[in-house]
């Protein structure tokens, strides 16, 4: 065992780029039943769902974009990123505002998700937190930092750039997966 410890002085590739989830405090939403939390250090804020100006050839997910004091931001469907289908908009439906790439200040984005309702702001301690299941969330494991235990259920942790990377929605938007637009 120690050969093995002394050895493998390496991380698998795999968890490499995981980072994992810290105690904190988190900003808990309700998305297709399921509950999920963000950093509150990634959260600009939190606004009332409103008319959006869809932006052809964007990707299905990208529902269109907002004007937030003056600047242009994206709404994305979590719903829709995640590959369950579009959130249903209702009275509780909000927007977060989210900050993505805060480590490093030329990518820094402003970007809204759309929650079907958002819950409280929460503490977390490190003893809460679970690793990630490689399987079984029906989301993609590179989206999730970890798993917590509040109240006898689960709350899955978000790795915000990773769900939310510029980059690979970038990408996707250039591969074509489109979303129609509404006709009236």
């Amino acid at each position: 065992m120690s050969a093995i410890a002394t050895t493998s002085g390496q991380v698998p590739a795999a968890m490499a780029a995981q980072e994992a989830a810290t105690a904190g405090q988190y900003l808990t939403f309700v998305l297709g039943g399921e509950m999920y939390a963000l950093g509150i250090l990634n959260i600009k804020e939190i606004i009332a769902y409103g008319e959006l100006t869809e932006v052809p050839m964007m990707p299905s997910f990208v529902r269109g974009v907002i004007n937030l004091r003056g600047s242009v931001v994206p709404v994305i469907d979590l719903m829709a990123r995640f590959g369950k289908g579009s959130t249903r908009i209702a009275k509780r439906t909000g927007i977060v505002i989210v900050e993505t790439g805060a480590d490093s200040d030329d990518k820094q984005q402003d970007i809204g998700i759309i929650v079907d309702a958002v819950n409280e702001v929460v503490d977390i301690g490190q003893q809460e937190i679970e690793p990630p299941p490689s399987f079984g969330t029906g989301i993609r494991p590179d989206f999730i930092n970890g798993m917590a235990k509040r109240n006898g259920r689960f709350v899955i942790l978000l790795n915000v750039n990773s769900v939310l990377s510029v980059d690979e929605m970038a990408a996707l938007s250039k591969a074509g997966d489109y979303r129609p637009l509404a006709s009236d």
